[in-house]
């Protein structure tokens, strides 16, 4: 079922839009202070957030390929090959080739690899409780809820401004 556009609201004008009360900023500065967070308490691994991010991911779901993770977690193939030849020099990914398809290159972790990705959501769920702290648990749900509408509305906005193909 095809996705119908948000129907348009005016929080923000040009003229007194301002950082301090922009959601997308403020999200932005969220975010940079949990990475910063999870930085530091991940130092002890040797890990930094363009490492300990496909770790984790590659811990979730351990069916990746180069691409696939860099579709995932939204980032440059390019820099995902990178942070996978630095995760691999310290042993913790494997590249294993497919026996179906020679082109396609599988990502592994190893069992070093496994036991790294491990620490990595006791330090997430540390950093964000901590960026969480006062929240109620209903509001801590509302962020969620809010959150997931804000994700909804940008997915469907995306989709009426991709043109569609004739095949």
């Amino acid at each position: 079922m095809p996705s119908t556009p948000p129907k348009s609201v005016t929080f923000y004008r040009p003229g007194e839009y301002s950082p301090e009360e922009s959601v997308g900023y403020l999200m932005r500065q969220v975010l940079s202070s949990v990475v910063n967070q999870a930085d530091a308490r991940l130092v002890d691994w040797d890990l930094t957030h363009a490492q300990w991010l496909p770790l984790f991911k590659l811990r979730a779901d351990a069916s990746h390929t180069v691409a696939s993770l860099a579709r995932t977690l939204d980032t440059d193939p390019g820099a995902m090959t990178r942070s996978l030849d630095r995760l691999e020099a310290k042993g913790l990914v494997v590249r294993e080739r497919s026996t179906t398809d020679r082109r396609v290159v599988h990502l592994r972790l190893t069992t070093e690899g496994q036991r790294v990705a491990d620490q990595v959501p006791p330090v997430l769920a540390g950093v964000l409780n901590g960026h969480l702290a006062g929240f109620t648990k209903a509001e801590w749900q509302t962020l969620l809820q809010l959150l997931t509408r804000m994700l909804a509305n940008g997915e469907a906005m995306r989709a009426s401004t991709t043109p569609t193909t004739n095949e």
